[in-house]
């Protein structure tokens, strides 16, 4: 199979049966223990914002950690963690690409 074209991993809050994973906050949870690992490495500071690399969001409703594959390039350790949280809690995993939203037209 040729390698996947998507750039990020999403790591949904439904395990593999349909069920809403817990507690509530584990994607903030996840995110925040990754916030070392960015671009450039830790910084001072670095623990206050989430790393660019492994972000939380809410997608139509579901709790999901946005992943990039940028991590795994840069903390192979780091991206291990991060899937292996995903297979021992049998949370569904999807490759995409996030889009950002359009910007609505210009009024003129």
């Amino acid at each position: 199979m040729p390698p996947s074209p998507s750039k990020e991993i999403f790591i949904q809050g439904v395990t593999s049966s349909g069920r809403a994973f817990r507690p509530s906050d584990w994607a903030e949870r996840l995110a925040g223990v990754m916030c070392q690992f960015r671009p450039g490495g830790a910084r001072p500071g670095s623990h206050l914002s989430y790393s660019p690399w492994c972000v939380p969001t809410v997608i139509n409703g579901v709790k999901c950690v946005v992943v990039h594959r940028d991590l795994r390039d840069a903390e192979p350790m780091a991206w291990d963690f991060v899937m292996n949280f995903a297979r021992d809690n049998d949370l569904q995993v999807a490759e995409a690409c996030l889009v950002p939203e359009a910007k609505p037209p210009a009024k003129g």
